[in-house]
């Protein structure tokens, strides 16, 4: 059973078709990449699969069951993390302190975290930082963290819920090329050793070809191909609508 299940996924605005029949699935420990030029409908697909845009038609299917138009909060609940564009930590909080507060919300004791936030959970949430190579700065204000390292941590975050699949939305945006490729890299890691599987979109083609395990391509909200990296990369539909005929694909 795939861990998630799009099937025939449509919505409109206004008239315009952003997203057409797309339909697509991610195993467990499998990174699959959604890209494709601006306007393609990623990000529309992206937050039908989260919840946070109701479909005009298909059903998603998260670990055997329809969460389709569910509310986020509900689907998170089930077991699905989400990274942002933008990184979402307390930035008055530590380091740790940040990670502890999402195990306190996926326990569901966050009406009584207050004065013990400091004790709770701080082993685990120490265990954590240590998988995403954080755990000597547990201690450190999160708003004097340079941007690379507060990624990492907002991964430490998403993973204290103990997600299934982790939904990924243009994870690297303002970092520099060689913290990508590190915190993708980590992250394949992190999904393969847990079976998590990981839907990203991302617009470094460099990260993309080196970390995922599979790419959809989307254009004008129709899936236009899917496969493996090096298929992708010499699909010539794929290179006329996404770089431009005659282009080379995937940082060539």
């Amino acid at each position: 059973m795939s861990v998630l299940l799009v099937e025939s996924l449509r919505k409109s605005f206004g008239g315009v078709e952003a997203v057409a029949e797309v339909s697509f699935a991610v195993e467990a420990g499998e990174m699959l990449a959604l890209i494709g030029p601006n306007g393609a409908g990623k990000t529309t697909c992206f937050n039908m699969v989260g919840g946070q845009l109701r479909p005009d038609g298909g059903r998603v299917h998260f670990a055997g069951r329809d969460i389709t138009s569910m509310p986020p909060r509900a689907i998170w609940r089930l077991g699905v993390g989400r990274t942002f564009q933008i990184t979402a930590t307390f930035g008055s909080m530590t380091v740790a302190e940040n990670v502890q507060m999402a195990l306190l919300s996926h326990r569901g004791r966050l009406w009584n975290w207050w004065p013990r936030a400091t004790r709770l959970y701080r082993e685990e949430a120490i265990r954590l930082l240590a998988q995403v190579g954080m755990e000597d700065q547990a201690d450190r204000a999160c708003s004097v963290l340079a941007y690379g390292d507060l990624k990492r941590v907002e991964l430490a975050v998403a993973l204290a819920h103990d997600p299934k699949l982790l939904l990924m939305d243009e994870p690297t945006a303002g970092m520099a090329p060689a913290e990508r490729i590190g915190l993708m890299d980590l992250t394949g890691r992190i999904a393969r050793a847990r079976g998590i599987a990981v839907l990203f979109t991302e617009h470094d083609m460099d990260v993309v070809f080196a970390q995922a395990d599979r790419i959809i391509v989307l254009n004008r909200g129709r899936l236009i191909a899917e496969g493996a990296p090096p298929q992708v990369r010499a699909d010539r539909a794929v290179q006329e609508v996404y770089l431009g005929s005659g282009s080379t694909f995937g940082g060539h």
